[in-house]
């Protein structure tokens, strides 16, 4: 092929805005470097603080040690952050026998799920908790529960299915992170079963779960290639793939990174392709999958915006008059 941009197929390429990183993800990952700053290495991070490979191998890098539990950490006197997605109450507890220092860096709008299940069993309601069986942040919200008082439903055939001791006695909450057509889907078929169930008092799926869903909505239709930066293990990264090709992209495909871009899907001229990120994915993936694509084509970029998000979660008190280099705040902000 020539050089020049005259030589290369055209290509439009919608961005999505917002995208990436949201204020959850950016104050969980402040929190371990702020950490590492305080106390040194090693900071112990209980499970992957959010869910991307390479933010988690760059905080390895500055000295984070990432384990399953806390039988793996030795009584050395230094701390363990509790990872975005939430834990049980079990592990706090645990941590807290063993006077260790703990750091919790649950999303605050995760903690909020927790508090609107807390108070559905306060008002003597069994509560139901939509969500992916398995999904950390699941297992940390039914740990705030006591056994026996909350049921997971994935599926409108999971409330087919659910015979409860009290239908007059029922609460929902749902996973942060949920496709929002789904959930509506669900909660309709709750409450056309259960007509006296009560809802959480505001919305469980998070603003930013909200946004991206919104934004890949209004990039789908007409799009050939729908791109989703993030990692396999990322739930609200899955659900941006799902709502693209809902919406009206012929092919949507998660990747973690630009060597993972699918070229041989881009096969014609003039080809559509439309890219966003998953909230724990950092805007340096974003930027390299653009800059892998003005390689092979001539791109034509279109930003597609639907809303501005300005929220900031601010860390505990205790480390924040801790400083960052510049270095630092690049990488909490997904630059580096």
């Amino acid at each position: 092929m020539l050089s020049g941009n005259a030589s290369k197929p055209k290509l439009t390429l919608r961005l999505c805005e917002p995208r990436g990183f949201c204020a959850g993800v950016d104050r969980a990952i402040q929190i371990v470097v702020l950490a590492l700053k305080k106390y040194g290495a090693p900071v112990y991070v209980r499970h992957e603080i959010v869910h991307n490979r390479f933010v988690v191998d760059g905080l390895r890098d500055m000295g984070a040690i990432f384990v399953k539990e806390l039988d793996e950490i030795p009584d050395d006197g230094q701390p363990v952050v509790f990872s975005a997605h939430g834990v049980p109450k079990s592990v706090p507890a645990a941590a807290g026998a063993r006077e260790m220092l703990y750091l919790d860096a649950t999303c605050p709008l995760v903690s909020k799920v927790h508090k609107q299940a807390m108070l559905h069993v306060k008002r003597g309601r069994h509560v139901i908790l939509i969500g992916h069986k398995g999904h950390p942040e699941v297992i940390g919200t039914m740990g705030q529960l006591a056994e026996g008082t909350v049921s997971l439903i994935e599926t409108v055939e999971d409330v087919a299915s659910f015979e409860p001791d009290d239908p007059a006695a029922l609460g929902f909450v749902t996973q942060t992170t949920l496709s929002l057509d789904d959930t509506a889907d669900i909660v309709a078929a709750l409450q056309a079963k259960f007509p006296q169930i009560m809802a959480p008092s505001s919305e469980s799926i998070c603003y930013a779960t909200t946004n991206r869903q919104e934004a890949v909505k209004a990039s789908a239709p007409d799009t050939d290639l729908f791109l989703i930066v993030g990692a396999p293990n990322s739930s609200n990264s899955k659900r941006l793939v799902e709502v693209a090709e809902r919406a009206g992209a012929v092919r949507g495909v998660l990747v973690q990174g630009p060597q993972e871009i699918p070229f041989d899907l881009i096969d014609r001229n003039e080809a559509v392709v439309a890219l966003s990120a998953g909230a724990s994915a950092p805007e340096i993936l974003v930027e390299g999958m653009i800059s892998a694509l003005k390689e092979r084509f001539d791109v034509s970029l279109e930003l597609v915006q639907t809303a501005e998000e300005n929220e900031n979660f601010p860390v505990m008190r205790s480390l924040r008059d801790v400083p960052m280099t510049a270095a630092d705040m690049a990488f909490v902000n997904g630059q580096g």
